[in-house]
């Protein structure tokens, strides 16, 4: 029995207390950043929540257009992630500084296309969510405003994420405090009228947050230019078109990170717009499940981070025996983080309910909808851990977006369409039905692990 459990754990379990000291050198940071930007979010919802169901539903809907965006962000990111700990793995740091320099560029034109999108067709957009007038003329004047941040608040994210790669988890963390003290106090002044300034209710939100990423925008500029070390970063490589090799390594490892990742935002507003059509009620009482989702889902976004990056420089090493080990160790982290997960939103979610001022019928939608979350986020953990994480740092990315397109596109958004606009179903079956996606990667990219055919080395770039 002894010698099976000491087979089990050298096979699948890393003991080298190296290799934990460098996780949590990049888990804690990221950790600490994610409660902060969803504390962020969550005094949002309840400052906006004062005024009203109507007046959560529209900025609910309307920032699931700009979540497009973020997630767009983030896939960017992950493309950067993927390259630059590998290269940063193998010492090529010449070729770190220029996967940087092809992620701003891409981030800068994604930006500037979803700002032009933003201010010629923000009552369009809030059409495609929801058919409710007010809700509509709430969300665009909200996201006339929002066509502003695009570009500061993409090129602060992508740089604090893909900092990362390079040992630097603390960027982000040193962003997101400062956002989050500029952004409650703005939103506060904006939203409310404070300090002399007129009360602008949602669309003070929006100002309030527009502040916020412009100085979260220059923190992190004047970090990286003038006292991060390791990287040395300069701007002046953005003008330079990059090398036909990285462009090839880019389009073969990146390019399928930002599909799949735009693919998620696609499936999320999807999800929005089958729930917006069900009625404000489910729209509130999801906003509010949200909240308290990714607030408990914090830590595995922290191990989804750290398993990409010591993977990616696992890989670039050359060490793939490591690397599938490593990968064992993160996937059992995420099914115990998983499991604290589910039990922290079925008995902190209905507490946190009280604190909106939402009718007795919405407070029954989102008592249904909160005990169906904590199911989904066990999955949710263990799935992201997978595909956000272990085999993405791996560079399996391409099956990572065969797999998104599949279980999202051809089994999640039909069903829950099915169950909501068709059968008319409980809005907690209703969103398993959109979250079945979880349930079926969380097993379908074990066997992948297990398969050891998910690590791909980036080429060397002379």
């Amino acid at each position: 029995m002894e010698e099976t459990k000491s087979g089990f754990l050298e096979r699948y379990w890393v003991r080298d207390k190296r290799f934990y000291h460098k996780v949590l050198l990049i888990l804690i940071p990221v950790v600490l950043q994610a409660i902060i930007n969803q504390g962020v979010n969550m005094m949002d919802t309840i400052m906006v929540g004062k005024l009203g169901e109507a007046v959560i539903s529209a900025s609910s809907l309307a920032n699931q257009f700009y979540n497009i965006f973020t997630i767009l962000c983030m896939g960017i990111s992950a493309a950067g992630l993927v390259l630059a700990s590998q290269y940063y793995g193998a010492g090529d740091m010449k070729t770190v500084r220029r996967v940087f320099d092809l992620i701003m560029q891409v981030v800068i034109i994604g930006g500037a296309a979803f700002a032009v999108v933003t201010i010629l067709f923000p009552t369009q957009i809030m059409s495609v969510f929801t058919n409710e007038a007010d809700v509509i003329e709430q969300g665009a004047g909200y996201l006339r405003v929002t066509a502003l941040i695009y570009l500061p608040h993409g090129i602060s994210l992508v740089l604090s994420n893909v900092a990362r790669s390079v040992g630097n988890a603390k960027l982000g963390l040193y962003v997101s405090i400062t956002s989050f003290l500029v952004n409650i106090g703005a939103n506060y002044v904006f939203i409310f009228g404070k300090l002399g300034m007129p009360a602008l209710g949602l669309v003070g939100a929006a100002v309030g947050t527009l502040i916020a990423r412009v100085v979260e925008f220059a923190f992190c500029a004047i970090y990286l230019l003038k006292v991060e070390k390791e990287l040395k970063y300069r701007p002046s490589g953005i003008l330079k078109l990059p090398s036909k090799l990285l462009f090839s390594e880019f389009r073969r490892l990146g390019m399928p990170a930002i599909i799949s990742d735009t693919l998620l935002a696609l499936a999320g507003s999807a999800i929005s717009i089958i729930l917006g059509h069900m009625g404000k009620e489910i729209v509130s009482a999801y906003a509010i499940v949200t909240v308290v989702d990714r607030m408990a889902t914090v830590a595995i976004q922290g191990v989804s981070s750290a398993s990409s990056v010591v993977i990616g420089q696992t890989v670039g090493q050359g060490e793939f025996q490591r690397a599938q080990k490593e990968g064992w160790t993160f996937l059992f982290l995420s099914i115990m983080i998983g499991i604290f997960a589910g039990l922290l939103v079925l008995f902190v979610g209905e507490w946190s309910i009280g604190l909106y001022e939402i009718a007795p019928g919405t407070v029954q939608i989102t008592v249904s909808m909160m005990q169906a979350s904590a199911i989904i986020v066990f999955f949710q953990a263990v799935q992201s851990a997978l595909s956000k994480g272990i085999l993405r740092g791996g560079g399996d990315t391409k099956f990572l977006m065969i797999a998104d397109i599949i279980f999202q596109w051809v089994a999640s958004i039909p069903l829950g369409a099915l169950a909501g606009l068709v059968l008319g179903l409980n809005p907690s079956i209703v969103l398993i039905c959109l979250r079945i996606d979880f349930i079926i990667k969380s097993v379908w990219l074990v066997f992948r692990l297990k398969s050891g055919k998910w690590i791909h080395k980036a080429k060397k770039i002379d």
